[in-house]
């Protein structure tokens, strides 16, 4: 099988606070008005991602990796995640305010739900004015004061504002209680997981009138109650990966392109191309594959050198 640079079909996920920006800004081929999510790249149960492109399209990523695990993977990352593909990439549009919510760690994760847990990163493409997000606590708290203000509906009072802009990033490690606010285009990158407990939802009811499942009791020993900074700050070296996160569960680097870069991989693990501004041309053995932005590429780990050109704004993800 003669691997090459891999694109998916989205899976378009509606959501209750949805829009239709993933279509407009990152030409998604939605059809409603309340399109949430796209899920670029996963392997969640009951959402694999398919092959869009070329001569592997119509087969799941599960399928190439069962097939070829260290040539999509990687080498190091097959030997600590097997079979697994260990990340997962989205594309979100929040019309109105997600749902205060907060993800449980590997450990606990594990136990109740035989899942990784959720550690993400936000990278924001678009903001409406006087967007915010809800990131953590405005000072130290404790499970005793979280439920009361829980209990009062204030616990807007004790959670942390934070006006955003485009091209802003947060890393949000598990327990982190986080919301992504009206306004927003985030492009985000997690662990494999869909593990949410939802702590408030404004009292929102879908079209039926019924209010969605809260998991407040889960949720109480998930949450890191101290105040911890998720704002990262980042260099834009035109032409160079500049360093963005760095975590035990992915790096993510941002490219600033404008021209010719040359890309030399180790292959010890896949990469992430997103591109969130412009277009590029990305070039491996004399094939020219062509991205705009929006896109989503996979980088097999056995692709190891190759070009990208163009002027662009593109993050790039691995395992290290």
């Amino acid at each position: 099988m003669k691997l090459y640079p891999l694109q998916f079909e989205p899976i378009l996920k509606e959501r209750i606070w949805g829009g239709e920006k993933l279509k407009t800004i990152l030409n998604k081929p939605i059809t409603s008005k309340i399109t949430g999510e796209s899920w670029e790249l996963s392997t969640v149960e009951g959402d694999v991602s398919v092959v869009a492109n070329g001569e592997l399209a119509g087969k799941s990523l599960n399928d190439l990796i069962t097939s070829n695990p260290s040539a999509i993977l990687g080498t190091e990352v097959y030997k600590k995640f097997g079979n697994q593909f260990p990340l997962l990439f989205k594309y979100l549009d929040a019309r109105e305010d997600l749902s205060i919510q907060v993800h449980p760690n590997d450990e606990l994760a594990k136990k109740r739900h035989n899942s990784f847990g959720k550690t993400e990163m936000w990278y924001v493409l678009q903001a409406d004015q006087d967007s915010k997000l809800i990131v953590g606590f405005k000072e130290d708290s404790n499970a005793a004061e979280y439920v009361e203000n829980l209990e009062n509906k204030t616990l807007l009072s004790i959670l942390d504002y934070v006006a955003v802009k485009e091209g802003d990033v947060f890393f949000l490690e598990t327990g982190t209680v986080h919301a992504i606010g009206a306004g927003l285009v985030i492009a985000e990158i997690q662990q494999t997981s869909d593990i949410t407990y939802r702590l408030y939802d404004f009292d929102r009811v879908d079209a039926a009138g019924n209010h969605r499942e809260l998991h407040v009791d889960l949720a109480l020993d998930a949450i890191n109650y101290d105040r911890i900074d998720t704002y990262k700050k980042y260099n834009k070296d035109l032409n160079q990966s500049n360093n963005v996160v760095d975590c035990p569960y992915f790096t993510t680097k941002f490219i600033p392109l404008d021209g010719t870069i040359p890309v030399n991989k180790s292959g010890d693990s896949f990469t992430v191309y997103m591109c969130v501004d412009g277009g590029y041309e990305l070039e491996y053995e004399g094939t020219k594959f062509n991205y705009i932005k929006g896109d989503t590429v996979l980088i097999p780990a056995d692709l190891k050198t190759f070009t990208i050109n163009g002027k662009a704004s593109v993050l790039e993800i691995y395992i290290s």
